[in-house]
C-alpha cells in the first residue's frame, strides 16, 4: 500500500492554490515535525471537505469508502513525518488528542495506509481504534474499524468492535476483516444481539444476517426461534420476519454443494 496513489486521487481534485499549500504543507511537516500541530487543523479550510470519489483502483487504497479530501490530504501531512524527526506513532497521537472529530477521523482513516508507508508503526497506536470505539461518534466508530483495526485489535476487542458498529447503526461493511476474523464466539454474541432486538419487538439490521448465515447453530442456541411462537404478537411478528431474513441468507443444498 503505497501513499502515491493517495497523492494521484488527489490531484485531480485539487485547485492550484490548494495544491500548492499541501506541497508546502508536507516540506514543512518534513522539515519540522512541529509543524503538523498549526496545520492540521487548517487542512480543511485551504483543501475543501468534498468527497473523494475513487476508482475501483484507487479505491484499494483507501478503505473504508467515504474519504473525503480534506481527509486524504491529512493523511498525506502524516506521511510526510520523517523518522529522523520524531516516531510517528508519537506524532500521531499528539494529532490525534489534540484534535476535533475531523482530524481524529483522519487520523483513523489513515492508519491502514501509514502502517503500508511505514511499517514500523505496527500495532503501536492501537489505543487510538480503542478510544474511538468509545465513543458516541458513528463517524468515528466508522473510521475506525478498518484495516488497522482488523489487523491489531484482539478477539475481544475486535468482537466488541463489531458489537459497537451494530448498536450505534455503522453498517457491518466498514467492518474489516469480518470474512477472517469472525468466530463462533462473535457469531453467540451477534445471536443474543438479534434475540434482544426481537424480544424488544424491534427489526435486526440486515448485515448480521450473512455473518450469522456462517454460524446457524448460534441462532437456535440464543432462543429467537422460539420468538415466532410467542403470545405477544409484536414479538412474534418481529421473530417471524428475523428468521425469514436469516433463512434467505443461509446458503441452500445448491450454494453449499459448491465449497
Amino acid at each position: 500500500m503505497m501513499i502515491s496513489p493517495l497523492c494521484d486521487a488527489l490531484e485531480d481534485r485539487l485547485t492550484g492554490s490548494a495544491r500548492n499549500w499541501l506541497e508546502a504543507a508536507a516540506r514543512a511537516v518534513a522539515a519540522d515535525t512541529a509543524a503538523i500541530h498549526d496545520l492540521f487543523p487548517a487542512v480543511g479550510r485551504c483543501c475543501g471537505r468534498a468527497p473523494l470519489h475513487l476508482d475501483a483502483d484507487e479505491g484499494r487504497v483507501l478503505p473504508p469508502p467515504g474519504w473525503s479530501v480534506a481527509d486524504a490530504a491529512r493523511v498525506v501531512l502524516l506521511a510526510a513525518v520523517r523518522p529522523e524527526q520524531a516516531p510517528l506513532a508519537h506524532t500521531l497521537q499528539e494529532v490525534y488528542q489534540a484534535g476535533a472529530a475531523p482530524e481524529r477521523r483522519a487520523v483513523l482513516l489513515g492508519l491502514p495506509v501509514l502502517e503500508g508507508v511505514r511499517p514500523e508503526l505496527g500495532g503501536g497506536v492501537v489505543q487510538l481504534v480503542a478510544d474511538a470505539l468509545r465513543t458516541h461518534d458513528p463517524n468515528l466508530v466508522g473510521a475506525a474499524v478498518g484495516r488497522y483495526a482488523a489487523r491489531h485489535l484482539d478477539a475481544a476487542g475486535y468482537r466488541q468492535a463489531v458489537l459497537k458498529c451494530l448498536f450505534m447503526g455503522v453498517p457491518l461493511a466498514a467492518v474489516a476483516g469480518l470474512d477472517l476474523r469472525a468466530d463462533g464466539e462473535l457469531a453467540r454474541m451477534l445471536a443474543d444481539f438479534a434475540h434482544e432486538r426481537v424480544a424488544a419487538g424491534r427489526d435486526v439490521p440486515d448485515d448480521v444476517w450473512p455473518l450469522l448465515a456462517r454460524f446457524p447453530e448460534a441462532v437456535d442456541a440464543s432462543g429467537l426461534p422460539a420468538e415466532a411462537e410467542s403470545t405477544r404478537p409484536e414479538r412474534r411478528a418481529a421473530a417471524r420476519r428475523a428468521l425469514a431474513r436469516f433463512t434467505s441468507a443461509c446458503p441452500t443444498p445448491a450454494d453449499a454443494s459448491h465449497h
